[in-house]
This record gives C-alpha cells, structure tokens and sequence, in this order.
C-alpha cells in the first residue's frame, strides 16, 4: 500500500531534521573564536558517512547497538569540544583527558564562588537537561535513518557513496594531523571525527611522555652536592605574584600604571641601597593552575600539568628547599589560599607550612581571595622574620590578592595599623560583586589592572621597608591571566631579583637587566631553569650538569 502525500510529506520534514541536528553536532567549535555564523556554512564529511551507513543498517538486529555507540561516541566528542571551549578561554589551550579531569571540580568551585551557589546550581541543572536533550535528539535522528525502507537497487549506490565519504575522511584527517598530502582538496572537513583522532594520539602521547617525566625526576645532579647556596648569608624569599604576567609589560591598557609603579619603587629602592634586576620567564600554564609554576621553579622540570604534578610529588627529587633545609635554612611555605588540609606539602621540603588558618587573618575575604596581600606579608613577617633566629629563612609565599574575579581590590593601609586584618572588612564590601563585573569584559580587565597595581604597590613596600638588612628576594609571577584579559598570547610571566648589590649582582648571569623594568624585547627563559640559576649561582661550587633531567621533563 502506497504512503499517503501526508505521511510522506512527515517523513521528509523528519528527514531534513534529522539530518540538521547531526549537521550541528558535527560543525560544534570547540575553539571560542570560531562560534560565529560562518561555522554553519562548513560541510562535514562525516555527514555522508552516518547517513548511508545508518541507512544501509536499516532495521538490521543489531542497529541498536550501532545506534547506541554512535550517540555515546558524539556525545563525548561533543562535550571535548565544550571542555575545549572553556579551556581556551580561561587557559588558552585545549582540554586533555589524561591531565585535566581533576580540574573539573577546581572549575565547579570557581563558579561557585563567582556566580554564587543557586545561580552555579542553576547552571549545572541546565548543562544536564541540555546533555538529556542533545542524547535524545541524536538517538531520535539515528532512528529516523534506520526506520527508512531503501529500494534494493539503490543499496549499491549507498554503498558507494559511503565508502567514497569515508575514504575522504580518512584521507582528510591525515592530512590535517601531518601524516601526507592531498593532491586536492576534500570539499569540507571531517572536524569531529578528528577531534576523536587527535585525542586517542593526545592520550598515548601524554602516558608516554609521564614515563619520560618519571625518569627525568629520578635524576638530580645536585642530590648531594656540598656547599650549596652557601654565599647567601641572609633570609630568601620567594614571592609569587597571582596573574603577573608579560601584558603588564605590553599592553598600553595595563603599562600605564604598572609601569610608573615599577618605575616609583625602583628608584625608591636604589636610594635605600637595595638593587634589582630583572626578566622574564616562561610559565608552564595560562590564567590558572597556579601551584603547576609552584612545582616547575622549586623541582626544576617543566611541570605542565595534573598528571607532571602527581608524578613529581610522588617521587624521591629533592626541590629547591629540600636542599635549601640542607644547606642550613629555615624553609616555610605561606599559602593564605590554602583553606583545606593540603598533605602533598609533607614531599615538598618545608619545614614550615602556613595555610590561611595559620595566619591569624580575623577580617572578611575579598570573595575567592582569603586575605589581603598586605595582611599576608604582614604576618609572614611577625611569624617568621621578627625576633632572634638561629638560621636563615628560605620561604615561599603565594600572594592571592590578584587572583580572578579581582573584585574589590583592596589598598594599602599604614602597615602598624594591619592588626588582625578587621580593618580591611569595609574594602571587603566595596563595590559591585563578581557576577555584575564580569558581564563586562572591560570592567574585568580594569579590575585586574587595579589588582596588580595593588600586589605591585604591597611587594615594593614591603621590600623597602627592610632597607636595614634587606633580604633577598626572588619576585615571579605565576601566569599570565586569561586571554580575553591579557590581550597578550604569550606565555612569559616577569622576574625580579631584589636585595643587597652583592648578591644581586651574581643574577646578571641569567640575562637579567638593572631595575625593576625588563628589556621590551627580552626573551624569557623556561621556568624550570630557575631552580639550577639559584643554585648555581649562590653556591661555591657553581654549576652541575642538571640540563639533561630538564629537556627531558618537556621544558619550552
């Protein structure tokens, strides 16, 4: 019995949506600077592929089953690509499967905290509708293929096309990924489908490379080695910076200020006594993951990622202040963003840990930021550099106070009048929240000026205010922050090397210039170098041949 026009007439309709929702699976960007309306107009050869196989299928008993692994295996490529999107954004590189999944509920905590908890809920309850729908709609357009009754003649043809259509994707991806060169051009993309290849190669590539970073970290040539940093006969410390990266440097939006900071407190230093040099050097991330430059500097390997981190952690290297604490140091660690228990600092050398309970900090958080930087340093200076002590210190600090949203900012108060850190409660309150700044890309990028003028203003202050026996002081930025705010794509963050002339004068070795303003066209070393310039550099018998277990661990 023949179909009726109207049967006929819903069939067809079915068809052209179907075939339109497997189009907008397929063209999905995963990169935020190609979701614009010219993605529609890309053809996707895999297109071809999934309709004449689905219909060659048909209503076989096992059409299920492909059905099933075909929607599973979209909905994942589906959401790589969104996982992409938001690693482009706030960290300018794509997502890893075998690295990035812990990072999922870092993410989840900093919505949270930006967007507030019924706003992130509200989110996270649409993400898992529209994943509902999107699996329902696949399953839905599968099934309008396979439920088609196909003529026997043209069986052939299908066949065809869909052997022809899939030689092309195969031919296509290929090319993409490096492996030949097509005499012609394919008449679109095969996107998806090499997106799924690309990730299979990132995952064998990532595991192979975790071997190669496990031996790296098994070799250290300054295990054991006398003498170390035995020409510095005073405190050292290292300050990070959160978000301090090259665009403070290279982007009018952000020089106009940070300059004339960096410019004021260097000639405030130079008149105190106090030298400085400074560079740059690359980071191992981009706009967060701040604790991968934590272990990249005091292991000296390229620590890059999750997995680099675990493996470091787990194994016997000595960091920067294990040897520090060897050579005769006091070695602490001042995180005032660690809130929570924090066990892997036991493999990391310290002799001290001061996380935010063990500051003393009784004011109000400045959202994610759990203290000011004043009142950071404030307290790092009464627990550990006030009063007699039988060794130097060699300390870590991790300032936050530029950390995302960078709302409110705080300013700078009489450093007797810090306290306990109640007075800064009113800046606490100031201003719009995160969720009303951040609609803005410009208030943001405003914010975070004014943030790393504030961190900026605090560490040259506090530096001069030591002018009596200065220490020595190694100021580096974590990262550059996200793209959209650092409108600079460089991975380089600044480095500056403060302190008395005797010991500052040894740094010229690493290419650094005079003051607190870095060469424009300077070129940045890789993080990981820092650990064996310090230890070179400050040690009587100089240098030991380390650059091996580096370039192994994938430095830059």
């Amino acid at each position: 019995m023949a179909s009726s026009p109207q049967t006929s007439l819903r069939t067809a309709a079915a068809v052209v949506v179907a075939t339109l929702a497997l189009h907008l699976v397929l063209i999905q960007p995963n990169h935020p600077g190609a979701m614009t309306f010219g993605a529609l107009t890309l053809f996707p050869l895999e297109l071809p592929v999934l309709i004449c196989g689905l219909l060659l299928i048909g209503a076989a008993p096992w059409a299920v089953w492909v059905r099933s692994t075909l929607v599973v295996v979209l909905l994942l490529i589906a959401l790589l690509k969104i996982a992409d999107v938001v690693m482009f954004t706030a960290l300018s590189r794509g997502f890893n499967p075998v690295t990035d999944m812990p990072l999922i509920e870092s993410g989840v905590d900093l919505a949270v905290r930006t967007m507030g908890g019924p706003l992130a809920l509200a989110a996270a309850a649409a993400a898992a509708l529209g994943l509902g729908l999107a699996a329902g709609g696949l399953w839905w357009a599968t099934g309008v293929f396979t439920g088609l009754s196909l003529r026997v003649p043209l069986k052939p043809a299908l066949g065809a096309v869909f052997a022809a259509f899939l030689l092309t994707v195969v031919a296509q991806i290929g090319q993409v990924m490096a492996g030949w060169t097509l005499p012609l051009k394919p008449p679109g993309a095969a996107f998806t489908a090499r997106i799924g290849a690309e990730r299979v190669v990132l995952v064998r590539q990532t595991l192979a490379g975790l071997k190669a970073f496990e031996a790296a970290a098994a070799q250290d040539a300054y295990a054991g080695q006398a003498n170390l940093l035995d020409t510095i006969d005073r405190d050292v410390l290292l300050i990070f910076i959160e978000s301090y990266g090259r665009t403070s440097f290279s982007t009018e939006r952000y020089t106009t200020s940070h300059l004339e900071i960096l410019e004021t407190a260097e000639t405030r230093l130079a008149e105190l006594g106090i030298a400085s040099r400074s560079g740059f050097l690359t980071a191992p991330t981009r706009g967060g993951q701040s604790w991968l430059s934590h272990a990249t500097l005091s292991n000296g390997l390229w620590v890059a990622d999750q997995a680099s981190y675990g493996a470091v952690l787990s194994s016997s290297r000595n960091t920067l202040f294990h040897l520090a604490a060897a050579a005769g140091f006091r070695t602490a660690a001042v995180m005032p963003q660690i809130t929570l228990e924090w066990p892997e600092s036991d493999t990391m050398g310290f002799e001290t840990v001061l996380a935010a309970k063990d500051l003393g900090y009784a004011g109000d958080p400045f959202n994610w930021v759990t203290m000011p930087d004043q009142f950071t340093l404030s307290a790092m200076h009464r627990l550990l550099r006030q009063g007699p002590a039988d060794r130097n210190l060699f300390a870590q600090i991790a300032l936050g106070s530029s950390h995302a949203p960078w709302v409110p900012v705080p300013e700078l108060v009489d450093w007797s009048d810090v306290g306990d850190g109640r007075i800064f409660n009113t800046m606490a309150a100031a201003g719009d929240p995160p969720k009303v700044v951040w609609q803005d890309r410009d208030r943001v990028r405003d914010q975070y000026r004014l943030a790393i003028d504030y961190a900026l203003t605090i560490v040259f202050d506090y530096i001069a205010r030591q002018a009596d026996r200065p220490p020595l002081v190694i100021v580096v930025g974590y990262h550059q922050p996200a793209t959209f705010v650092a409108l600079d794509e460089r991975d380089h963050v600044p480095m500056h090397v403060v302190g008395p002339a005797h010991l500052v004068a040894k740094s010229e070795r690493w290419g650094l210039v005079e003051g607190l303003v870095p060469a424009p066209d300077a070129s940045a070393r890789p993080m990981n170098e820092l650990r064996n310039l310090i230890l070179e550099t400050f040690s009587t018998d100089g240098a030991a041949d380390s650059e091996g277990a580096a370039d192994a661990a994938g430095a830059p």
